[in-house]
């Protein structure tokens, strides 16, 4: 069993070949949100760029912004649970939502902002792959508008049958592969579209372009991690440093009885969580 040596779920050639694609990507966003091809008569990617400078920096985000008609929607794969998921989902929207109204325009002016998560891992105690999330009155569950809407796709639980006549747990299907065996299995449902993604992928995956820019990539999130490791090693010292303090000042103060630093110092230790 062949591994994939670059998955879907690779936030550089997801980007990449979408971008290239955006018939693809037309298609995909019309199984993820349940509309007709058809219905789709405005779309348009807004962010299609990934110049080398952003590719190099750390914490870059390679999300696809796209207009779909009248709403505005944001596309993005996360692999790892790296925690505070729901709120950040939250905070992205939030920033969409308010960067679309032009200045002194009315706020009936602003778009209708749908977030859209693939993500592998699983995040609500729940059986079905696909959540949907809107502003709702707690009690009458009523709207209170139409701009909020969150969908968020869990990999891990899609089904483990899936047949050709399930558009959504196909393109999620594509998604979830790891190996040639899994794209095998796919091709040989006979599904056009599906078909037309593989070949996509397999032409993307093997161009120099891909390969530099996941190189480029490959070596941000290096830097990234090592960043975040050596933040975590330097607030450990500094940590260090004021406990060593605070534990010297008690056994300096003369004044201090034996109980009194044994109290002092368990109460440090609380504080300190040592």
């Amino acid at each position: 069993m062949k591994k994939l040596k670059y998955t879907f779920k690779s936030d550089v050639l997801f980007k990449l070949l979408f971008v290239k694609y955006p018939d693809l990507l037309r298609r995909l966003i019309a199984a993820l949100l349940k509309i007709p091809y058809e219905s789709i008569t405005e779309f348009n990617i807004t962010n299609s760029e990934m110049p080398p400078e952003a590719l190099g920096k750390k914490f870059c985000r390679l999300d696809i912004a796209m207009t779909v008609n009248d709403q505005q929607a944001n596309l993005e794969i996360q692999v790892e649970n790296e925690g505070n998921f729901p709120e950040r989902s939250l905070f992205h929207w939030a920033r969409q939502y308010s960067l679309a109204l032009p200045e002194s325009e009315d706020y009936s002016k602003l778009p209708r902002t749908i977030i859209i998560a693939i993500i592998h891992f699983k995040l609500f105690p729940c059986k079905e792959f696909h959540s949907e999330y809107e502003a709702l009155e707690v009690t009458r569950h009523t709207r209170l508008s139409d701009r909020l809407n969150l969908h968020i796709f869990e990999l891990p639980k899609l089904p483990k049958a899936i047949s050709a006549e399930m558009g959504l747990e196909l393109w999620l299907a594509l998604f979830k592969a790891k190996t040639e065996e899994d794209l095998n299995k796919i091709e040989k449902m006979g599904v056009p579209v599906m078909n037309e993604a593989i070949v996509a992928y397999r032409h993307v995956s093997s161009s120099p372009e891909f390969i530099e820019m996941e190189r480029m990539r490959s070596k941000a999130l290096h830097d990234e991690a090592q960043a975040l490791r050596k933040a975590g090693l330097d607030g450990e010292k500094r940590g260090e440093k004021r406990s060593n303090k605070k534990w010297q000042g008690v056994v300096a103060d003369k004044e201090t009885t034996i109980a009194e630093q044994a109290a002092e110092i368990a109460r440090l230790r609380a504080k300190l969580g040592e």
